[in-house]
């Protein structure tokens, strides 16, 4: 783990990555922060830094204190953020979060409307400030409103390059947009974006084809998790939609592919995708220390991302090489907003 990689054109220290984790920091108009700025700095030794899900249009926001990257004030924003990471030898890409119909009214800076691919409103609830509020029906997307989204993604790339991030990350799982057109359960389309498993994938596909014309494929990677069920998703055949996605995407030779275990029993992620484009695998969920090493050393993955364990660790890195004991994190302060839980973690 601690050997170096490249990863399309971003050059890693090492293959310990501090996966993407939402923490509700930002302020509500989507701007990045001096706070931000500092929590993402004490973790640069990381070989590689996912931001949290940042959204690429107003429409996107799903969640209270997330930060998105739609216009170019909230771009700027992020500049402090990059230059803290930078300014410590760390390498650091956002993921593009849209959250489709996972969101509400009362989380938005703007009336931008709430939309998925069909008009399926999520089963449960979402917190806003003022308490947990049921998920309310979206709007359908129309085709053009399918294409602006599609190229707010790219516009979104290019501002996150054009601030000095080293790539962006589709996020591309649990339940967020992209997801949804993939599922049958919440894709009931009858046009070319919807229907046939090749009509559901065509809204991702295309949307990895602008990412990579804007700002190269090589600084594109992508998240999947097959069978995730989170936030109401339902898809008939998990198995076949992550293989028929995986197939897709070797044409277009991204930087990486980052796979979550996938909670159904009959679907090995991992295996599946080094079947289909090994060498370029970053693999996460539950590891630590000695699993992921093993995972590298028998080619099974080219890097592995931490997620709990880079919150508490600040120093993960070095934790890890000198076998140190791990802080646990208090699971209280995630979304609490404030410095209590987010910078206070001390190294050890």
């Amino acid at each position: 783990m601690f050997h170096d990689i490249t990863l399309g054109c971003i050059n890693l220290q090492n293959r310990l990555i501090m996966a993407p984790m939402t923490r509700s920091r930002a302020e509500s108009n989507g701007h990045a922060n001096a706070l931000m700025a500092e929590y993402y700095r004490q973790r640069a030794s990381a070989g590689l830094i996912i931001t949290e899900g940042v959204y690429p249009a107003e429409e996107g926001k799903g969640y209270c204190r997330t930060p998105g990257i739609a216009t170019k004030e909230q771009a700027e924003s992020w500049r402090q953020v990059v230059d803290a990471v930078h300014q410590e030898g760390g390498k650091i890409v956002m993921q593009l979060m849209h959250c489709g119909r996972i969101a509400h009214p009362l989380n938005r800076h703007s009336e931008a409307p709430i939309v998925a691919p069909s008009s399926i409103k999520a089963k449960g609830d979402i917190y806003t400030e003022q308490g947990m509020k049921p998920f309310e029906r979206p709007e359908a997307l129309s085709l053009k409103d399918i294409h602006r989204t599609i190229e707010s993604y790219k516009q979104a790339a290019k501002r996150a390059i054009g601030v000095g991030f080293d790539g962006v990350e589709l996020h591309c799982t649990s339940g967020y947009l992209p997801a949804q057109f993939m599922a049958t359960g919440t894709n009931q389309r009858h046009d070319q974006y919807g229907g046939s498993l090749n009509s559901r994938l065509r809204f991702v596909v295309e949307t990895i084809e602008a990412l990579s014309s804007g700002v190269g494929s090589d600084r594109v990677g992508i998240r999947l998790c097959p069978g995730n069920p989170f936030n109401d998703l339902h898809d008939e055949n998990p198995k076949a939609t992550y293989e028929a996605l995986l197939n897709a995407l070797v044409p277009h030779d991204l930087a990486y592919l980052h796979i979550i275990k996938s909670p159904v029993k009959t679907i090995d992620s991992l295996a599946i995708a080094n079947d289909i484009l090994s060498g370029k695998i970053i693999a996460n969920d539950g590891f630590d220390a000695q699993s992921g090493n093993e995972l590298i050393q028998n080619n099974q993955a080219a890097a592995v991302s931490f997620g709990r364990h880079f919150i508490a660790n600040p120093d993960l890195v070095q934790r890890f090489k000198l076998n140190k004991p791990l802080a646990d994190f208090d699971n209280s302060t995630l979304y609490a907003g404030g410095e209590r839980g987010y910078i206070d973690y001390a190294t050890y």
